[in-house]
């Protein structure tokens, strides 16, 4: 999964923060979304400049990772 396609951090964007590539939309604010119970489609209203595709490819990265086999290995290397 090419995960560094669809996210985008350069210190020139935002300061850094993590952004969906080709955009100035940070990808935390996908989960401020979620969290307040609003949907893919109604994000990719609110900004047209992220694609479903880049949100679902985000979703799926976070998934795998999220996984316990890779979860402990990620948790292990930054502890």
């Amino acid at each position: 999964m090419e995960i560094l396609k669809e996210i985008q951090i350069s210190p020139d964007i935002l300061g850094g923060t993590p952004v969906f590539s080709g955009t100035r939309v940070p990808v935390q604010s996908l989960f401020w979304h979620l969290e307040k119970g609003i949907g893919i489609d109604e994000f990719v209203e609110d900004f047209p400049s992220v694609r479903k595709e880049q949100i679902i490819s985000v979703l799926k990265w976070f998934e795998v990772l999220l996984q316990p086999q890779n979860f402990n290995k990620f948790h292990e290397d930054t502890a």
